[in-house]
């Protein structure tokens, strides 16, 4: 069966806490139903029923959007499904007025994202916990 992007899914809470949870190897620690209802888009990656990969574009309700919790379920990486996520969020976001997509990333993630569109910049960043 063929993976399918769907826009603004809203996938049960449960179900994205347990992709969130195989992707990154830790339990997410939001109330996505909250952060879902303030997003500019969200994206999910579906096979059949199951939501397999996941991305969430916030923003500022002017011109700066950004990209958060990009992940795709380990059974289903090496497929393109998370450049196809990040392809479709990015089309929206410019369709849904924003000017600017930030994402933030470790450095082992630098070629997905270069590939993906995004250029290296500076920025700054305060740990408030």
């Amino acid at each position: 069966m063929a993976v399918e992007l769907r826009v603004d899914p809203l996938p049960p809470e449960a179900e994205l806490r347990s992709l969130l949870r195989d992707s990154w190897g830790e339990e997410p620690r939001v109330d996505f139903n909250a952060v879902l209802a303030r997003s500019l888009v969200h994206v999910g990656a579906c096979d059949g029923k199951r939501l397999v990969g996941f991305v969430n574009v916030a923003w500022d309700g002017g011109a700066h959007a950004s990209i958060f919790d990009t992940s795709v379920h380990p059974d289903y990486r090496r497929r393109g499904i998370a450049t196809s996520l990040i392809g479709c969020a990015t089309e929206i976001a410019r369709d849904r007025g924003a000017h600017w997509l930030h994402v933030d990333y470790e450095p082992h993630l630098n070629g997905f994202y270069e590939a993906c569109g995004f250029r290296p910049t500076t920025a700054g960043l305060i740990r408030l916990r």
